[in-house]
């Protein structure tokens, strides 16, 4: 730094006004560059929607390009990547090409109808909402000079895809329309990051809202922020569980349900999560003069604990939470290493009372936590329902079913 700049800065004077606007430029900046980064991005997801809808309508251009679409692609990432760089693989082409299929013009147009339908159209009072988005298409060409291909100008449509382009393309893996547009929702009402997204995804946590009997707090659940590594037992075990890959009907025994289990125990682990591991099932314990039989025993890395898992066909009762305290404590004292964690109990059940649970659940010494299972699924319109209404009741403040 120079003589003369040390002098200026010296000069400035020494109170508070001066840090308040250095503090307000700075904040001013780098809130810019976040916008910055935010438009480039949508931008470019805008740009690879183009690219797909291009290429589905270059695939769909004549009998004599029927059969073409994987030479085309192959082709595309070829010569795009030898112009443009990285960016244009084929497996990136050809998501851009199933982003359009995911995501039409009817739709873009419903998207972007009441953002921008009254900058760009003059109708009349008469005109009806249908009328108005047939002509959307043709409202948003580019204006003549530019491409007669262009439907949509880049700007406006990018207004329509506020996430990540990597968050769009995890949401392809979603095959059920409804469910796509929960975790896209859910994901941009709660701020989640592609890794965020990505777990509510693996977790079925659409499903597993529309089946819950608390579907408000589990909106709310899905809204906090996971530190990486930090995670309570309530965070780890999932309620309800989703079992319908066991093939289970009509009526079936314990011993049923937990043979099922271990037959389709890889299954099962991708069911708990990614964190627990299988230690045993029917691992004996003898308390006084009586044996017992735990039906499953897991560890989870994370918890850094061992699992108790209890199963029952029927109803949950306050009977078996004094079981599985049992339980946990005998495996607290004889099976828990030195450097891990109390032992965390689950009792999977076929139903379970909330308020029941409440009473029989809090204030023990042990972590014992309770979960549903299901073995098959609503109709998919079912779920979505369930999920429109949920949602509906926590943004007005009502106590969802």
């Amino acid at each position: 730094m120079t003589k003369a700049a040390v002098k200026k800065k010296s000069a400035l004077p020494a109170d508070g006004n001066y840090s308040g606007l250095i503090d307000g430029i700075s904040e001013l900046l780098d809130a810019a560059r976040r916008a910055s980064v935010r438009t480039v991005n949508a931008l470019m997801t805008a740009t690879y929607w183009e690219i797909g809808r291009r290429i589905v309508e270059f695939e769909q251009g004549g009998e004599e390009r029927a059969g073409y679409g994987e030479d085309l692609v192959n082709r595309l990432a070829y010569d795009l990547s030898a112009r443009f760089g990285k960016g244009f693989s084929r497996q990136n082409l050809q998501n851009m090409r199933q982003f359009y299929v995911a995501s039409p013009p009817k739709k873009i147009c419903q998207t972007l109808s009441g953002k921008l339908i009254q900058q760009n159209c003059q109708t009349t009072s008469g005109e009806s909402a249908a009328v108005i988005h047939s002509t959307l298409p043709n409202i948003f060409q580019a204006p003549p000079g530019k491409s007669p291909q262009t439907l949509f100008n880049l700007t406006d449509l990018a207004r329509a895809f506020p996430l990540s382009w990597s968050q769009y393309v995890r949401l392809l893996s979603v095959k059920d329309e409804a469910a796509r547009e929960f975790y896209e929702t859910e994901a941009l009402r709660n701020g989640w990051s592609v890794r965020q997204l990505d777990r509510q995804i693996a977790t079925r946590f659409y499903e597993r809202t529309a089946l819950s009997r608390n579907k408000a707090a589990m909106l709310q659940r899905g809204a906090k922020k996971q530190p990486g590594d930090s995670i309570t037992p309530e965070q780890a075990i999932k309620d309800p569980y989703i079992l319908e890959f066991l093939g289970l009907k009509d009526e079936y025994s314990e011993n049923d349900l937990e043979a099922a289990l271990i037959h389709r125990l890889e299954d099962f682990l991708m069911e708990l999560g990614g964190d627990f591991a299988f230690v045993g099932r029917q691992k004996r314990l003898r308390i006084g003069d009586e044996w017992y039989r735990i039906d499953l025993l897991f560890f989870h890395r994370r918890l850094r604990c061992l699992v108790v898992i209890d199963l029952k066909v029927g109803k949950f009762t306050h009977a078996d939470a004094g079981q599985m305290h049992l339980y946990l404590n005998y495996a607290r004292e004889h099976w828990t290493h030195p450097d891990e964690n109390p032992p965390v109990g689950l009792i999977l059940c076929a139903e379970k009372n909330a308020a029941v649970a409440k009473y029989a659940l809090e204030g023990l010494p042990n972590k014992v936590l309770a979960s549903e299972y299901k073995l098959a699924l609503p109709d998919e319109k079912l779920l979505a329902a369930e999920i429109k209404k949920a949602r509906k009741q926590l943004e007005t403040g009502g106590a969802a079913a």
